[in-house]
């Protein structure tokens, strides 16, 4: 894989980063998503646009205005990104991705706020090398597995909810629970539906005093449990994994490849979720995708309710060969009434295609929709 990425730029003379564009998106969600640590009615994001000899690269951030997910929130990414990491690319030329590494590794966490560069420079490179990005990564494949994930709503609201995403053909429901909503919506969920591939994502909100309602779980027969206990930790995910049937997975937890590598020696889990912006950036997302594979670990490509830009780039991403488990990367209209790219990202039988309508992440930006959209805008030249 690495190879062919290197196969491809082996002989690029480089692009010059011109100009940066960075934006506060807001888009409303046709519908309330409620988790564990709260609800979400509008998914607000920078948006950073990379500029260079008549190309442009795209990356969609993934922080919270609020450190609900992880620590990272929007105003600290923007003074981030804006005081440090812009200045240090803009003007200067990158032969590849890796060539970004030395400018974003020394700094320590913000890892999101890396990543948008980091995807947003491999838009750029993979454009002005005329490859999809799909295949500057080293994936195969004109679709991916994909499933939904259906937030905290009442049992029969629930019900309902699968009942459609069934409909429309999608390999997975991932349902988000909480202490107190857990066990009698799986009851419900598996009388309805008994045979469906299903999982569940507590998003931290549990401990391992509640091991017995965990290891109850084990009776309905889920694919895995998505992040039960808290967001910083490996050590009880391995208390739990060997105390239940279920395989566990882990999401917040996992950060780098050294986190991989830690929770898969120490047996934590027996799947893990790639989420690019909470990793780093693309180079991250590999490292921990070939970790996982040299394990025997599958791995699956998580979301964060992103918009076209973002849906893209986790596309190209689950393309990988290790991506075998079905990732949230289901139809943009389940969520927005309007996306800020042209194209239409919708699934099809459970399958979502992978956007190839040109190099780079293979979609383009709606500008006159996104100029409405737009809460915040500012530009940087060399």
């Amino acid at each position: 894989m690495h190879d062919q990425t290197a196969q491809i730029g082996g002989t690029f003379p480089g692009i010059k980063i011109e100009a940066a564009e960075l934006r506060i998106v807001s888009l409303p969600l046709i519908t309330p998503f409620v988790i564990s640590t709260g609800t979400m009615t509008d998914k607000t994001f920078p948006l950073l646009i990379l500029k260079g000899e008549g190309v442009e690269g795209v990356g969609e951030a993934v922080m919270d205005p609020l450190p609900d997910y992880l620590e990272e929130t929007i105003p600290g990414a923007m003074a981030f990104l804006t005081d440090v990491l812009l200045p240090a690319v803009v003007g200067k030329t990158f032969r590849s991705p890796a060539e970004l590494l030395p400018i974003l590794d020394p700094w320590r966490g913000h890892r999101m706020s890396k990543a948008v560069v980091e995807m947003a420079f491999w838009d750029l490179w993979s454009k002005a090398l005329g490859v999809p990005l799909r295949d500057a990564l080293g994936g195969i494949g004109d679709k991916v597995a994909v499933g939904v994930s259906l937030g905290i709503a009442p049992i029969e609201t629930t019900l309902e909810r699968i009942e459609v995403a069934q409909a429309a053909g999608y390999r997975r429901t991932k349902l988000k629970i909480r202490q107190g909503h857990d066990l009698a919506l799986l009851e419900a969920v598996r009388d309805r539906f008994p045979k469906i591939k299903l999982t569940v994502d507590a998003n931290t909100d549990y401990g391992l005093i509640d091991m017995p309602v965990l290891r109850a779980m084990d009776a309905f027969a889920l694919d895995y449990i998505e992040q039960p206990l808290a967001f910083d930790d490996i050590h009880d995910h391995a208390i739990l994994q060997r105390s239940v049937a279920t395989a566990i997975c882990l999401d917040e937890s996992i950060r780098s490849a050294v986190d991989a590598r830690k929770a898969l020696v120490a047996e934590a889990g027996r799947v893990i979720n790639i989420k690019v912006g909470r990793v780093g950036g693309f180079a991250s997302a590999r490292a921990i995708h070939d970790l996982c594979e040299a394990f025997g670990v599958p791995v699956w490509c998580g979301g964060m309710l992103e918009s076209g830009i973002g849906r893209a780039h986790n596309i190209h991403l689950a393309t990988l060969r290790n991506f075998t488990k079905p990732g949230d990367t289901s139809s943009a209209s389940r969520y927005f009434h309007r996306d800020i790219i042209n194209e239409q990202l919708e699934t099809s039988d459970g399958y979502m295609p992978v956007p190839l309508n040109g190099p780079g992440i293979g979609v383009t930006l709606d500008r006159a929709f996104l100029d409405i959209v737009t809460a915040k805008r500012e530009e940087f030249r060399a």
